[in-house]
C-alpha cells in the first residue's frame, strides 16, 4: 500500500504541475479571467490533495497497512478525479453542468481526511 499510494500520489502531484502549466500557457488567453479562477482552484485542490495522498503512504509507513489509510488514499484520489477533473472540465468545455459533480468531490476530500484522522487517533503513544 505505501508504493502503490506514494506513486499515485507522485504521479498526480507531477499532473497538478502539467495541468497547471496547461492553463497558464495555453488556456489562459482563450477562456478568460474567470474561467482560469475556476481552473486555479481545480489546480490548487489537486495539488494539496495529491500531497494528502503522499502523507498516506508516508502515514502506512509508519504505522502500517490499514483499511482506514486504503480508504483515505481512494477518497483523495477520487476528490481529485470527481473536484479537479469537473473544474477542467467545466472551463475547457464551458458545460455548466459538470459542475454538478464538484462537490462530490469535495465530500470525498473530506471523507479522505476523516479516515486519516480516524487512524492517527486510533493509534496509541509510543
Amino acid at each position: 500500500m505505501q508504493r502503490k499510494f506514494m506513486f499515485i500520489g507522485a504521479l498526480m502531484a507531477m499532473l497538478s504541475v502539467a495541468i497547471g502549466a496547461f492553463g497558464a500557457h495555453l488556456l489562459e488567453p482563450i477562456v478568460g479571467e474567470a474561467s482560469m479562477k475556476v481552473y486555479e482552484t481545480g489546480v490548487q485542490y489537486h495539488m494539496v490533495h495529491a500531497l494528502g495522498i503522499i502523507l498516506v503512504a508516508v502515514a502506512a509507513g509508519f504505522w502500517g497497512d490499514s483499511r482506514k489509510l486504503a480508504w483515505a488514499g481512494w477518497l483523495l484520489f477520487s476528490g481529485i478525479i470527481l473536484f479537479s477533473g469537473s473544474l477542467y472540465l467545466l472551463t475547457i468545455t464551458g458545460i455548466k453542468a459538470l459542475g454538478i459533480i464538484t462537490p462530490f468531490g469535495g465530500v470525498a476530500f473530506m471523507a479522505g481526511w476523516i479516515c486519516l484522522m480516524a487512524e492517527a487517533v486510533s493509534k496509541k503513544k509510543k
